[in-house]
């Protein structure tokens, strides 16, 4: 048997406008508006608190707790999956390939919108940091996921769109593939066994790494 572990956000589900909306929201909430009016695109993905100390933030807990506020009001669910996807996990499951899914989105609201889009009746179990930060970083979150179901990395591959998604699968010993209609660019794709342009793409280069047993 084996498994796909699946990122959430440009990966299943374009969150561009939810997230950024959010964000945007909070930073003029706390007088920050040039960050506020600016492409906050790059900021999807990877946990926050990494984001906000790049941009020299020390105090990130009100931007933080307005982001949530606005995002779980009204910003949760402004996103939409992309096409392909539904067929894509269809064809995996039916495949015999365990899903799951892998995402630096907090549990608590993942959860909620895998449910709400359609995606939770496909995974055989979902994954995300806690809303207090722990297991942020995707490689112990993806080492946490790997103790909790039984999976080896050999017989399990990551499907994500940003360096995340590969550097965790490079730190557990799992193959990677790099979906390129993300939030990624070339660099955040280093280190993937393959890259695919459309989810239809996804079932058999997924098949293929996993037959190869890496």
């Amino acid at each position: 048997m084996s498994a796909v572990f699946l990122d959430l956000d440009g990966t299943l589900m374009d969150s561009r406008p939810g997230i950024t909306g959010s964000l945007a929201h909070a930073f003029a909430l706390n007088g920050m508006d040039a960050h506020a009016e600016s492409d906050l695109t790059w900021m999807i993905g990877p946990p926050f608190v990494e984001s906000f100390a790049k941009l020299g933030i020390a105090d990130a807990d009100p931007i933080l707790a307005a982001y949530r506020a606005h995002y779980t009001a009204s910003g949760m669910y402004d996103a939409e999956v992309y096409g392909g996807v539904i067929a894509a996990l269809q064809a995996m499951r039916d495949a015999g390939h365990r899903l799951y899914l892998m995402t630096a989105k907090p549990h608590a609201y993942a959860t909620k919108i895998t449910a709400h889009f359609g995606l939770a009746a496909f995974m055989t179990a979902e994954f995300g940091p806690e809303l207090d930060g722990t297991r942020n970083w995707k490689g112990d979150l993806l080492a946490y996921a790997l103790e909790q179901t039984g999976e080896t990395p050999e017989a399990s591959v990551m499907v994500g769109d940003r360096y995340h998604d590969m550097g965790a699968a490079a730190e557990v010993g799992m193959a990677a593939i790099a979906v390129r209609w993300g939030y990624g660019t070339p660099e955040d794709w280093s280190g993937a066994a393959a890259f695919i342009d459309h989810a239809s793409e996804l079932p058999a280069v997924a098949a293929s790494l996993l037959a190869q047993g890496r």
